[in-house]
């Protein structure tokens, strides 16, 4: 999930690709390496499963998230994007009836108060527009996570998902088509977004949710924000600070 958030800013922060674009090829890429795993894990060809409303859910993820984060600084960004998941889980995992007890409510507290420590220094006021986008990509992203238990064929759903979700986002393309702009560095990046951090990573994320309770996948994701971080030191050239440090050992803690 963090190098998701390293990709898509390394493509849209040097402008080689429109967010539209990044979006579909991610997709694709996505959707292909699903089915040629799938099929080399069977030996044979098989219809990916997945729904249509999780599909859609993806969408909703995904299309906002990279209009976005045009609009927004990376650091108001991810502490849109991650609130927005955690209320979402949080709220949908009371309602389904987990009572989380009190050490699990005083950690998510603690995490929630390095994230904010770690990204307020680099605040400033959001674009209305952007934050929206970014909400909205948050909450999709809380139930598609959620849609994701209790499901023992966590490839075929999302290789299922991403083809589904794919019409969607070839309309998006259409309708944004005087901005379209795919430099070959751009088209790299949305594929390894696609391939890797998308497309198996979500299978990953499919396979954990099993063993893992609502509250507590929600609390996990908390740790992708100081690993993007992290990637951000290591692949586009920022800072490493004590700010970074004492923040991501608050959250991974």
């Amino acid at each position: 999930f963090a190098a998701n958030s390293v990709l898509c800013r390394l493509a849209l922060g040097q402008e080689s690709i429109d967010p539209a674009s990044f979006s579909t090829i991610r997709l694709c890429a996505g959707a292909a390496t699903l089915i040629l795993i799938q099929g080399w894990r069977t030996g044979a060809w098989s219809r990916p499963a997945g729904s249509w409303f999780s599909a859609s859910m993806l969408f909703l993820y995904a299309i906002p998230f990279s209009f976005a984060y045009v609009q927004l600084e990376a650091g108001s960004g991810a502490l849109i994007l991650f609130g927005a998941v955690q209320l979402t889980m949080i709220i949908l995992a009371l309602m389904r009836g987990e009572r989380p007890h009190v050490w699990q409510w005083m950690g998510f507290g603690l995490a929630i108060g390095g994230l904010i420590y770690f990204l307020s220094p680099g605040l400033s006021a959001p674009s209305p527009t952007g934050a929206a986008l970014m909400a909205i990509s948050g909450c999709a992203w809380g139930v598609y996570s959620l849609l994701g238990k209790g499901h023992a064929n966590p490839l075929g759903r999302t290789a299922g998902n991403f083809l589904r979700a794919l019409p969607f986002t070839l309309v998006v393309s259409w309708w944004m088509l005087p901005d379209l702009k795919i430099e070959l560095r751009g088209f790299i990046l949305a594929v390894a977004s696609g391939a890797i951090a998308s497309g198996i990573g979500y299978v990953l994320w499919y396979q954990a949710l099993q063993k893992l309770t609502a509250t507590r996948a929600a609390v996990v994701q908390l740790s992708v924000p100081v690993i993007a971080a992290a990637g951000g030191v290591l692949f586009l050239s920022e800072t490493m600070s004590l700010r970074l440090v004492v923040a991501g050992v608050v959250v991974l803690g």
